[in-house]
């Protein structure tokens, strides 16, 4: 006879469903991105940030978080951190939309896996959080790849660097950030929605702008840009209130392995021998990683037990 499935794994379930969606949209979203190659990265960036902002405020509201944003709405000291945080990931976004529109796709889906071993990285640097050995090892392939595909390219792989960082330090500054991460996510696009909304207004002042007067595919697909940004947070932010950190910390790699599979394989990228081991190194790295989370971390709690 089974057991009835308990309000936990019902939890469980709905938050894995949550994640998962999440990291789908996510990793398909270069396909998106390839759409409005055509259209410059800043502009693509300024739709984003302005159309996500009606899909925020909605969600506030139908969650009745409005409060808490009104509250943080009269404290400088926290309009501050979200105005650093929202450039760091206004950054990022520009970065990533400008690679794809390039073809450099697999530089991106290098840089998201490289995200969570800067993370440790900084944690050691900025808060003093000591390295396990697994994590150091981790850490030093990663470095190593870095280094093989910076001597076969002659330069730093400042894409894939540039988007792990700005994220791993988003994610650094965000958490210090007091206040939910939906309300934080409305609070970032509403600090960025003035400068955008002229920045759009400029560019069609100048003719320049893909909006109005344009053909309806670009403004159907700058229209879209609000759900592809918004939507995949939104159900981040609620997948992760209900998962385990180590589901989510095993949940991340989903994104950049579909990114990098759409690269290879729909955008045909080179993908030769130097590529493959640096991958390869990174893959490696983040199994050690990922293996000492689960199994290294218990034993050492009891032997400090």
């Amino acid at each position: 006879m089974t057991s009835e499935p308990t309000t936990s794994d019902a939890t469980g379930n709905s938050g894995f469903l949550f994640a998962l969606s999440a990291y789908l949209l996510w990793g398909a979203l270069p396909l998106f991105m390839k759409l409005v190659a055509h259209i410059p990265a800043a502009e693509v960036v300024a739709h984003r940030i302005l159309w996500s902002l009606p899909i925020a405020g909605v969600t506030l509201l139908v969650l009745g978080r409005t409060a808490d944003v009104k509250v943080a709405l009269r404290s400088p000291r926290t309009m501050l951190m979200a105005a650093v945080t929202a450039a760091f990931i206004t950054c990022n976004w520009g970065i990533y939309v400008w690679a794809i529109s390039v073809d450099r796709t697999l530089e991106t889906a290098l840089g998201y896996y490289i995200n969570p071993l800067l993370s440790v990285a900084m944690g050691a640097v900025l808060l003093g959080e000591k390295p396990n050995r697994f994590q150091l090892v981790a850490i030093g392939l990663a470095v190593l790849a870095v280094l093989i595909l910076a001597f076969d390219a002659g330069g730093l792989p400042w894409v894939s660097l540039a988007l792990a960082a700005t994220f791993a330090v988003y994610g650094f500054l965000r958490k210090t950030l007091p206040i939910g991460p939906s309300q934080g996510f409305f609070l970032e696009v509403l600090i960025l929605a003035l400068p955008a909304f002229a920045y759009i207004l400029w560019l069609q002042a100048q003719g320049q702008g893909h909006f109005v007067f344009s053909s309806p595919g670009d403004i159907g697909l700058l229209l879209a840009c609000g759900p592809i940004t918004a939507v995949p947070l939104l159900l981040y932010a609620f997948g992760a209130k209900l998962l385990k950190l180590s589901t989510i910390g095993l949940m991340q790699y989903i994104a950049p392995t579909i990114i990098f599979f759409i690269a290879v394989f729909a955008f045909d990228e080179p993908f030769d021998g130097v590529r493959m081991t640096a991958f390869g190194l990174i893959w490696l790295a983040l199994a050690i990683y990922t293996w000492s989370g689960f199994f290294h971390r218990p034993a050492a709690r009891q032997e400090a037990a």
